[in-house]
């Protein structure tokens, strides 16, 4: 599933009220982190997450790899901090708008 720009700009909205709940440090991306990307991920569907300084990569390429990882959405990357999105079959908290192509 690709975002359409409404749908990401509603996201990148509702991601600027929310917390930081990922942080990769110095150890990079390993099994921990994505294990709790995949659990906030199904808890909440919209995560943001934070590269810190003394990390080995960048944020775009956190962003990128633990999009392809999880198999979700990347929304934005600005500055060292990211968010993800992905939606949840079972039970979907986030309603997306339609994009009106007529």
């Amino acid at each position: 599933m690709s975002l359409t720009s409404k749908q990401r700009a509603q996201l990148r909205g509702m991601a600027s009220t929310q917390e930081t709940i990922i942080h990769i440090g110095k150890g990079g991306i390993n099994e921990n982190v994505i294990k709790q990307v995949e659990d906030a991920l199904k808890a909440r569907e919209l995560i943001k997450g934070s590269v810190l300084e003394n990390s080995p990569i960048s944020a775009r390429e956190a962003c990128d790899w633990l999009a392809e990882v999880c198999t979700a959405e990347p929304v934005q990357v600005i500055g060292r901090k990211f968010v993800l999105y992905k939606r949840n079959d079972k039970e979907p908290k986030i309603v997306l708008v339609k994009d009106s192509k007529k």
